[in-house]
């Protein structure tokens, strides 16, 4: 299953861990707090002047 921008941190995190060290790396340091959980990708690349399209890109090949 492909990883989107609508997804929140918390769905991508329980699809697969390993986006983890990527969500790290690109400053998003509070995946645990309860905001996180119900943030989506692009909301939360937004946030990290981050381009929502790149993140996902990412994501989805560090998880194949």
């Amino acid at each position: 299953m492909a990883v989107t921008k609508e997804m929140t941190i918390g769905e991508v995190i329980q699809l697969n861990e390993n986006v983890i060290p990527v969500l790290l790396g690109a400053g998003m340091h509070c995946l645990g707090c309860p905001a996180s959980q119900a943030e989506t990708l692009e909301e939360a690349a937004y946030v990290h002047g981050l381009d929502p399209e790149v993140l996902v890109n990412e994501i989805n090949a560090t998880i194949g």
